[in-house]
C-alpha cells in the first residue's frame, strides 16, 4: 500500500511550489547490488508483494519505518533474498509476531492540509522465530550511543524500490553511495525537517518508492531508516532523501529489546 502524505507550501527558499513527500520511498541512478552482499537486508511484505525495506538488528528483530504498516496489515519478512522473482534463492520468508511501532508516530494526522512530519516514523518486527544467521542472512550493528555523523561522510543506501521517478520497481537489490548533508540543507524541507530526529543526503542516486524502512549505512553502522523524498522527485537536488535518525530514539529501542 502506498501511502502518500501531503505537505505544506515550502517557505522562502522555495516559493509558491507545492509538493508531496513520498513516505514509502528503490534506489533511483544506483546499480545492481552483488547477490547478498548486504545480508542484513530483508523484504517486509504484505500478501506476498513487496511494500518496504528493512534489515537485521538481530537474529529474531527488524527495523523498518513506521509508515509500512497500517492497523490492520499483516506483514511478512522474507530474508536472504537479492532477486524478488526468483525461485532459486534459498530465502526464508517469516511471520511477524509483534509489531513495535515508536508511541509518537503519528500515522494519519487528523488535519491532512496541517501535515505533521514523521519525527518517530520506527518500527521493530519482532519475528515469529529466530533466523538461523549465515554468509546470506546476517544483521547489521546500530548505534549504541548517540552519535553525530559528521557532514561528506561516504554512506549507502539500498532497496527495491523505483529505479527513476514514477517507475518501475526493480526485482533485484539496488545500491548507491551517498553523502551526509549539513542540517542547514537538509532544512530547505522546511517543517518536515526535525534536525535533532533526522539527517539527510545527496548524491547522484538515492532512495524513492519502495526502499521506505532500508538502512542508511555509514562505516558498516545502521544509523538512518528510509523516511521520506519528493514525490515523482526522489534525487531532487534541493529536496533531499530524509532519513529517521536512529541514535535519536535509542532508549525506546533498547527499551522493546529487554522486553521481548
Amino acid at each position: 500500500m502506498i501511502i502518500i502524505i501531503s505537505l505544506l507550501l515550502l517557505g522562502s527558499l522555495l516559493p509558491n511550489l507545492s509538493f508531496t513527500a513520498s513516505v514509502k520511498v528503490s534506489i533511483v541512478n544506483g546499480t545492481e547490488a552483488r547477490p547478498h552482499s548486504r545480508p542484513y537486508m530483508v523484504s517486509v511484505q504484505e500478501d506476498g508483494e513487496h511494500v518496504c525495506g528493512g534489515f537485521l538488528i538481530s537474529d529474531q528483530f527488524v527495523m523498518t519505518a513506521a509508515h509500512c504498516r497500517n492497523d490492520t496489515e499483516i506483514l511478512t519478512v522474507v530474508a536472504g533474498i537479492h532477486d524478488l522473482e526468483s525461485r532459486k534463492e534459498n530465502h526464508v520468508r517469516i511471520k511477524v509476531n509483534t509489531y513495535n511501532m515508536h508511541p509518537e508516530y503519528i500515522p494519519d494526522p487528523p488535519d491532512p492540509d496541517s501535515w505533521i512530519p514523521d519525527i518517530a516514523d520506527l518500527m521493530i518486527l519482532k519475528l515469529d522465530k529466530k533466523v538461523k544467521l549465515n554468509n546470506k542472512i546476517n544483521t547489521i550493528p546500530i548505534p549504541m550511543t548517540p552519535v553525530n555523523i559528521s557532514v561528506g561522510t561516504n554512506c549507502s543506501v539500498a532497496g527495491w524500490g523505483f529505479v527513476e521517478n514514477g517507475g518501475p520497481t526493480s526485482q533485484t537489490l539496488r545500491e548507491a553511495n551517498v553523502k551526509i548533508m549539513d542540517d542547514t540543507d537538509c532544512a530547505r524541507w522546511d517543517e518536515a525537517y526535525v534536525a535533532p530526529k533526522m539527517m539527510c543526503v545527496y548524491g547522484h542516486g538515492g532512495t524513492c518508492e519502495g526502499d521506505s524502512g532500508g538502512p542508511l549505512v555509514c562505516n558498516n553502522i545502521a544509523v538512518g531508516v528510509t523516511a521520506f523524498s519528493l514525490n515523482n522527485s526522489c534525487n531532487d537536488p534541493d529536496l533531499h532523501n530524509v532519513y529517521t535518525k536512529i541514535s535519536a530514539f535509542l532508549p525506546w529501542i533498547q527499551s522493546i529489546l529487554r522486553a521481548n
